[in-house]
């Protein structure tokens, strides 16, 4: 979605760590997981680290300049249509606009998530964790991590077409795990498969993020959405699928180790809450996925 030029942008509700470097051993792996590449096919599609890594495991603090110029560069939309990290931070200040109106309409209390930039690696209360692992939502410190080297990836290695919805049905994607973890929806169902509640989990923060984008424009940021836009993040919900991740990764699908859902599936939620406008039709522990 386009940004209104003269929306005023926080940058306050984003912090840049970019630059800094990690100490310690790298990524803290938990929940019998061997390697690194597990963790990014299940978490290269906006999974929870939090699901993965151990919590509270003493990682040490990043060290290194903070490469930040959001609070002098990103002011306004203007800016977010023109930069990347601005593009992030009004796209976060609309999300975070949204979900607290709904739920103050609702009765239930909100709490604003945090959100990271980082490079190379960053140190979390989930554990330790490198750009290898995708964006990533952690409940233990209830704060959103991406590499913007992300989105590069998705098009270069996963043949995405890009654009900047795409971009902004990733955040809204993480930011639908924090709103299932106020909710406490997050750890209603881990089973893998292609009905499992792992996979309900992550289909129904696709459909919370249709849900932002069938409301964006109300939060004073963006402005309507285009029919391309929408295309740019169904293209995005497509190529990270686990059928089109497992062909292209092991030459071979197989639905019952599914953890995000199919490239359909992923489609069909993200459009379910485009087209409702409303998070109660994102119900899929119940419905048939």
């Amino acid at each position: 979605m386009t940004f209104r030029p003269d929306a005023k942008l926080d940058p306050g509700q984003v912090t840049d760590v970019r630059g800094r470097r990690v100490r310690g051993g790298g990524i803290a792996l938990g929940g019998g997981l061997g390697t690194i590449v597990i963790i990014a096919l299940i978490l290269l599609s906006g999974g929870n680290l939090g699901d993965i890594l151990g919590g509270g495991l003493g990682a040490a603090p990043a060290e290194g300049p903070v490469s930040s110029e959001l609070a002098a560069e990103c002011q306004t939309g203007a800016d977010a249509n023109e930069r990347q990290d601005c593009r992030i931070v009004g796209t976060v200040n609309s999300l975070d606009e949204y979900w607290s109106e709904a739920f103050a309409a609702s009765g239930t209390q909100y709490a604003t998530p945090g959100t990271v930039l980082f490079s190379e690696g960053v140190n979390t209360e989930c554990g330790a964790a490198t750009s290898a692992v995708g964006p990533f939502y952690c409940p233990l410190d209830q704060t959103i991590y991406i590499d913007l080297g992300f989105f590069d990836q998705l098009e270069t290695q996963f043949g995405a077409e890009g654009g900047p919805f795409a971009e902004e049905y990733v955040m809204a994607h993480e930011y639908g795990h924090h709103v299932q973890n106020l909710l406490g929806l997050l750890d209603k169902g881990r089973d893998a498969g292609a009905e499992g509640g792992a996979v309900r989990t992550e289909l129904q923060a696709d459909c919370f993020a249709g849900v932002w984008g069938a409301n964006a424009v109300d939060t004073g940021f963006l402005q309507p959405i285009t029919p391309e836009q929408v295309g740019q993040a169904l293209n995005a919900a497509s190529v990270i699928g686990d059928d089109r991740i497992q062909e292209q990764t092991q030459g071979q699908v197989n639905p019952e180790t599914w953890t995000h859902g199919s490239a359909e599936q992923r489609q069909q939620w993200f459009q379910t809450g485009l087209d409702s406008g409303s998070a109660d039709a994102c119900d899929t522990f119940k419905a048939d996925i």
